[in-house]
């Protein structure tokens, strides 16, 4: 599978082959609805929480005797049927969304997001990215030159590079990843993938089959 290599200028420079193991799977839609799922699950925090009547400030003393008021037997008044008592059954943050999901399977539906980036044309490769300072104007020029049509981009990079992370932060839509750091959601969430060619061969020797 041949795919055309530009440099930051926007110009072509050649053509390299992609590894069909990685770049040419077909698409399993339901796989892939269920690693979202899976990893929406796994970020998902709780918030609420309630306190049952063992943890309500209070009720430490019986609200009057047992037997001979004619009112009903109450031992606490931060009981859940009391206004101000515990709740039953209520929130508890402990909770978790998590579920289990096979480590193949998701590695598989990662791949045939990124597969159908290649067939759609979506994945841009680049030589490298060179910046000489921290300056969003100079990384946004770099991507105004190459075929992304004004959409959402996100940069995949082999390593950190400081200069590239800090200069997208100040551009819309735009977004940097590192490559073992690869995920659907991200992939999904935006429209292009940019990789400078050593992403590329860093992907392999990640993703490669045992």
């Amino acid at each position: 599978m041949l795919y055309p290599v530009y440099n930051q200028s926007g110009k072509k420079l050649k053509e390299i082959r992609l590894n069909s193991d990685i770049f040419g799977l077909e698409m399993n839609d339901d796989l892939i609805n269920e690693v979202v799922r899976y990893q929406k699950a796994a970020q998902r925090q709780v918030i609420a929480h309630t306190k049952t009547k063992a943890e309500v400030r209070g009720g430490g003393r019986k609200p009057w005797r047992q037997k001979g008021t004619g009112r009903a037997r109450a031992g606490s008044t931060r009981s859940p049927i009391w206004v101000g008592g515990g709740v039953t059954f209520g929130p508890r943050k402990n909770r978790t969304f998590r579920f289990k999901m096979n480590k193949k399977a998701r590695r598989k539906a990662l791949l045939a997001t990124l597969s159908s980036k290649v067939r759609d044309k979506e994945l841009v490769l680049v030589d490298r990215i060179v910046l000489k300072e921290i300056k969003a104007k100079k990384l946004d020029q770099i991507l105004n030159r190459l075929p992304f049509r004004k959409k959402s981009v996100l940069i995949i990079l082999p390593e950190h590079n400081r200069k590239i992370e800090f200069s997208a932060r100040n551009i819309p839509k735009v977004k940097t990843l590192m490559a073992w750091c690869l995920n659907i959601l991200d992939l999904l969430s935006y429209k292009y993938v940019l990789m400078p060619v050593e992403t590329v061969n860093k992907i392999k020797e990640i993703y490669k089959k045992d």
